[in-house]
Formats: C-alpha cells, structure tokens, sequence
C-alpha cells in the first residue's frame, strides 16, 4: 500500500517530447498523480515534481530531451525529477547522468511511477528502473485531452516490425492492446465529460488484436456506435494494414473522418526494400486511388524519411516523383537520424547532413503545393467545423471534416462546439483559411 500523505499539496509540471501517444500517456501519469494529491504547478510557480516523457526517435529528439530535463532541472531548483518514456528506456545510463534527474522509468514501469517516488527527497545518485525489452509487456490504458480540445484513446502499444532505420521496438516492445470493451468503455468516458472528438493513437494501430485475439476493423465498428461522439480520426496506420474493408468502412461510417495518415517512408522500391518496410509503391499507391475513388474529399497525410543509408540521388529522384504523382494532401517529412543498433548502419552510402537538408526542402516545397491546392478546392463552399480552444485576443481555429484548418474572429463561447462556417480565403500565412461563421 503507497502512502499518498507524501505527495499531499505537492506540485508537478509534465514535459513531452514526440508522439501524440506520449502526450496521452502524460495525460495519465499526470491523472495518477493528481488522485495521491499532487496539484500541476501554476505558471511561474517553482514545482515539487517534474515528469519528463522522453523521444528517442532521432538524435535531434535525444538532444531535445537533454535539453528539456536540464531547462527543468534550472527551473525547478530541488524539485524531484523524474525522467521516462523512450530515452529512458534506451538510454538509461546517458540520462541517469544528467545533474538533477533523480528517477529514470523505463516502458514497464512507467505505469507504476507512484511507488517509485518514495519521500521525494532528492538522490545523490540517480535511481534507474528498467527492463529488457522482452519483458515490456503491460498495456498502459489512456484517454486523455490535455489542454486540447480533441481526446486521444490509445488503442495499441509497441510494434512486430523491425525496419532497419528504427528502435521503436527496442524502446516499447511487443505488439500489444486493450480489449475492444475496455477500449468503447473509454470512449463512453470521454463522452460523458463532453468530448466530441477522439483521436486513435498507437505505435502501430493496424496490428491491432495481438493480444486479444480482435481486429482493427471489429474496434473500429464498435467505436462507430457510441453515442456522444461526434468524430474519430485514426491517427497512422500502415499502408499493408489499411484494408480495402478499413476504408470502405470508413467511408460509410456515421463517424470517422475522411483523413487518413500513412507512413510511406520512401517513395523508391529499392530504398523500402534497405529500411525492410512490408510493401512497395505499387501497393501504396493503390491505397491511396481506393481512398480518393471511395472519398475524393479525404486529407492524406504522408510520413517520409530522406537521406537515408542507400538513398543515391537517382533512388530520391525517383521518390520525389513518385510523390510528386500521389493524390495526397500533405506530407511530414524527417530527415535520417542514424540509431545505434540498428541494421541501417551496416548499409553502405552515407548521404551527407547537406544533401540530407536539400532533399527535404524540395519535400516540403511540394507538400506545401499540394496542401494549399487541396485547401483551395474547399474555398467558397460551406462546411461543420469543430472549434478548438485558444488563448485570448487571437483568432480561434477549428478543423472540418476533412481536416482543413479554418480561422475565426475569438469566442470563448465556440470552444468544442461544431459550427457551420463558409471559407472565404487563407490566412497571411497560409497555415489556415479564414472562415465565415453561418450557423453556431
């Protein structure tokens, strides 16, 4: 039995770095914390407790989280740290060394962190838990909304795939989920405390049933029904997962969205065969004509990575024009980071930190193309927008169905509402297309 008198009246602050499944797992620690009695410190105020969620997915992601827990550490002078998720779990060593840090969680145990805080007197020496990544096998429950209007349900923990550029597997083990009736149980939850909007989170949401014997599509059309919840959106799903039954669903659902998010990595076939991806761009490409033949309103977003081992100048070029030919609507694009341990390193041709930078600027040059023709097709005509919350005196801004992001003049009173507004015309900086609201 944990004795909470400890953590009575205490303050914490939460950092995270990299995916939405993080920021919901965050979402949770901070939950736990704040049932044993721990208060989220106010602006300004120096807390008791810093809880650092950690990404290791490149080495840009490495040096963030360093610089996030020695920020922390500045700030909160003699507050108890506590530092977990990817790097902690990869690197528990590097950041056990770090001044300040007094606690390091690995993946398994982060779900436990209560009964590892103690008194929460500072260590002379940091104390590091973690396991080997064969005995990452809880599934973390969260559905949580932050400070953001959308809630994020996470359905899937951990991945089967081992793609040589990545150590997301090392880090968060086995493909594992929650059960279908946990999962509805959640979002009846969310429900009930008003959310209208969940978003699916998980590393690997397509492998969905590893562990209890369900699909993805069975999820999916068990979500469909809960009542209170106006929208879902499936946050990535690989492309040999996303079923021509997954589609069709979704494009007769009452309640997913027509957005769709899939990583495509690499637009070359020789390039997916060195990063031992489970399809080509010919199985790609046909998931993006079934979507836009079954939605032409839908928003593709595509993940991509350049400059990595083995990518020569002809295999990018013929990426680039592979892309270049898809009917998608955005891309994010990253730029190789090489991982210890992983396989890429073993391949030959390196591609220089400068040609890495070009590649990706002519990515996002397209992207840009492509998301600011997509917006345009929808300028003049009318649609239901969620509204999302935001700070005063700066325009509010809210997402359609198909996820363009309108803007409209500040009112408290729009936030989580599904408004009717017109597009009129994109915004100064193009991220948004200013909107006229019709009907709130």
């Amino acid at each position: 039995m944990i004795d909470t008198s400890v953590f009575q009246d205490k303050t914490a602050v939460y950092y995270t770095l990299g995916c939405k499944l993080n920021f919901s797992e965050t979402s949770t620690i901070g939950k736990t914390l704040k049932e044993a009695g721990v208060r989220t410190a106010r602006k300004g105020e120096q807390a008791d407790i810093c809880v650092i969620n950690t990404c290791s997915v490149t080495e840009v992601a490495d040096k963030k989280c360093r610089q996030a827990i020695n920020r922390l550490s500045k700030d909160h002078p003699g507050a108890f740290i506590v530092v977990t998720g990817c790097y902690a779990q990869l690197k528990p060593d590097v950041v056990s060394k770090i001044d300040g840090v007094d606690l390091v969680l690995g993946a398994e145990q982060k779900k436990d962190l209560l009964q590892y805080l103690g008194d929460l007197q500072k260590h002379e020496i940091s104390e590091t838990h973690t396991t080997s990544t064969k005995d990452i096998i809880s599934f973390i429950p969260s559905c949580s909304r932050g400070d953001r209007t959308r809630y994020f349900l996470k359905v899937q923990d951990g991945c089967d795939y081992y793609c040589s550029y990545c150590t997301i597997p090392f880090a968060r083990g086995r493909s594992r989920n929650g059960s279908i009736s946990e999962l509805v149980a959640q979002a009846k939850q969310a429900a009930t405390e008003g959310g209208k909007e969940i978003v699916l989170t998980g590393v690997n949401i397509g492998d969905f049933g590893k562990s209890t014997g369900e699909t993805f599509i069975d999820l999916i059309k068990a979500l469909d029904e809960v009542e209170g919840i106006e929208r879902y959106r499936i946050s990535s799903i690989e492309p040999n997962l996303l079923t021509d039954e997954i589609i069709e669903f979704v494009a007769s659902s009452k309640r997913f969205m027509p957005h769709f998010h899939i990583p495509l990595q690499s637009g070359s076939n020789d390039v997916l065969k060195l990063m031992r991806r489970k399809y080509n761009t010919s199985l790609f490409e046909s998931k993006i004509l079934k979507i836009k033949k079954m939605m032409p309103n839908a928003f593709i977003g595509v993940d991509v990575i350049v400059g990595t081992r083995g990518e020569t100048e002809e295999f990018f070029e013929d990426a680039y024009s592979f892309i270049s030919g898809l009917d998608i609507t955005q891309l994010h694009v990253f730029s190789y980071s090489e991982r210890p341990g992983t396989q890429a390193l073993k391949i030959e041709h390196a591609v220089s930190t400068d040609e890495k930078h070009k590649r990706s600027q002519r990515l996002l040059s397209l992207s840009d193309e492509k998301t600011k023709a997509f917006y345009q097709k929808y300028i003049g005509t009318t649609m239901i927008a969620l509204m999302e919350k935001t700070k005063k005196d700066i325009p509010m801004h809210g997402f359609t169905d198909n996820y363009i992001r309108i803007e409209v003049e500040h009112d408290d009173s729009l936030d989580n509402r599904l408004i009717e507004v017109k597009l009129n015309e994109f915004n100064d900086d193009f991220t948004a297309v200013k909107a006229e609201i019709i009907k709130k």
